[in-house]
């Protein structure tokens, strides 16, 4: 009897752990952590911890410049940045507009399609738009310009994440794939 109350007492506490552990992964409002937001304004405060009344320890001046949610506590998010600064920053501060910066030390290319032929070049350290993200590569703009450009060359995407792509991307993505060939083509 003692035996058997051990294993449930073990089974609830394994249970509960693993709730907890699934909790910890989303967070208070429902949404994934860690995941990527940017700033509603050219005014926002970094604080050492989740009120304001502790002190800011980073303002931030840039619009749309993207933070990396870790933690969530009321009406408190914990970010970071590209550069690995983290602090407590009010949720009114923060929207859900995807935003990147280009962290590769050369300019980043840019594509008309993925693989594609390219059209420009952007510099370290831009800011950028993300208009749509495949598994390595995301759709940016930029001052109404426009092009595809690797993931491995910004912060602010997971790795592996993949948004607002439907099922006409990859009739787009053959398109501009055969003007390209043709083009190629072409010129030989």
């Amino acid at each position: 009897m003692i035996l058997l109350m051990n294993k449930y007492v073990i089974f609830f506490i394994i249970l509960s752990l693993s709730i907890s552990v699934n909790n910890k992964s989303y967070s208070e409002t429902g949404l994934e952590i860690p995941r990527y937001v940017s700033l509603k304004s050219n005014d926002a405060n970094l604080r050492i911890g989740p009120s304001i009344n502790y002190p800011i320890s980073i303002k931030y001046i840039t619009k749309n410049f993207p933070l990396k949610v870790e933690e969530e506590y009321k009406d408190w998010r914990k970010v970071s940045d590209f550069k690995n600064n983290e602090g407590w920053i009010h949720k009114s501060l923060i929207k859900g507009d995807r935003y990147a910066i280009i962290i590769s030390k050369n300019n980043s290319h840019i594509f008309n399609t993925v693989n594609g032929k390219k059209i420009g070049e952007i510099s370290n350290g831009s800011l950028i738009y993300l208009s749509k993200c495949k598994i390595n590569w995301c759709l940016i703009s930029k001052d109404n310009n426009k092009g595809w450009v690797e993931k491995k060359n910004m912060w602010g995407i997971k790795d592996s994440e993949k948004f607002n792509i439907n099922i006409l991307q990859n009739f787009i993505d053959y398109y501009y794939n055969s003007i390209n060939l043709l083009e190629n083509m072409l010129k030989k």
